[in-house]
């Protein structure tokens, strides 16, 4: 049973990972075919960098990713704190499914759902706003923020009650006690959820077609353009390097994870 088990995940794993280290041999392929080896190159990688297009696009993701990392992050950890404050059982509860809904949507529907929001609220001034970085910006703060939430409420719950109730009763603020006691505490959870927001942005692709407009295009977007015709493989050089990129921010994500739970137990230890 146990060989079996390990088979059965070997294969999952075959197939998931052998298409991606496919996609990024070709990427070194000298050949502009992908039936045909013709020796090691970074040729493709010379023509990605050649291309405006693609720079373009890449600086609106990295720019919308950015902000909307940010400010989902400081929303959703202020959140968090106030759902962990909450006194009445209900009501936390109530909310932590409001807080899975968008999770547990299919982002096709996250997506027709907000540019009908927007479209609308566009009609009630006029049609003087469009589709663009806004409504972009706003779409990926709101599937963002429950991700937060998610990875900073279990450091909160780790943490010790009685360390903010002694900080205040030495004269802090609630403010003061928070960013000296508490925040030090669950940054882990905080880089975490900044870290899962950055790379969700970054990739997003349904959402974002539906309510980035005619003008504003993310590199997803981009891609999805591109590969309506035939594909060049300087477009695998670009996947090749989104996700090696994602694979480092995983595993920094994990590693501050990891290191915030010794250090929580470390404490707990100590006392």
């Amino acid at each position: 049973m146990k060989i079996f088990s390990r088979c059965y995940m070997a294969l999952i794993y075959i197939i998931l990972y052998t298409p991606i280290i496919v996609l990024m041999l070709i990427s070194f392929n000298g050949s502009a075919s992908t039936a045909s080896v013709d020796g090691f190159s970074f040729r493709w990688y010379a023509e990605l960098f050649s291309r405006s297009d693609v720079f373009d696009a890449l600086k609106n993701s990295l720019i919308i990713a950015t902000l909307s990392a940010v400010i989902s992050t400081v929303l959703g950890t202020a959140a968090a704190v106030g759902l962990g404050k909450m006194r009445s059982r209900a009501m936390k509860n109530t909310v932590d499914t409001i807080n899975n809904i968008p999770m547990m949507n299919p982002e096709i529907v996250v997506g027709i759902s907000m540019m009908l929001l927007f479209v609308a609220v566009f009609a009630m001034f006029g049609d003087t706003m469009t589709l663009g970085f806004g409504t972009v910006l706003i779409a990926h703060i709101t599937f963002n923020l429950p991700y937060v939430i998610l990875n900073v409420t279990p450091k909160l719950r780790q943490l010790d009650k009685h360390l903010s109730e002694a900080a205040l009763d030495l004269g802090c603020t609630p403010v003061q006690s928070f960013i000296k006691v508490e925040l030090p505490n669950i940054i882990s959870g905080v880089i975490s959820g900044f870290i899962m927001a950055f790379t969700l942005s970054l990739d997003d692709f349904v959402i974002t077609y539906f309510v980035s407009g005619a003008e504003f295009q993310t590199l997803p977007v981009l891609i999805y353009n591109i590969t309506k015709k035939p594909v060049k493989p300087d477009i695998y050089a670009l996947f090749t390097l989104l996700i090696l990129t994602i694979f480092v921010l995983l595993i920094i994500s994990n590693v501050i994870s990891a290191r915030g739970d010794r250090k929580l137990k470390g404490g707990k230890g100590v006392k």
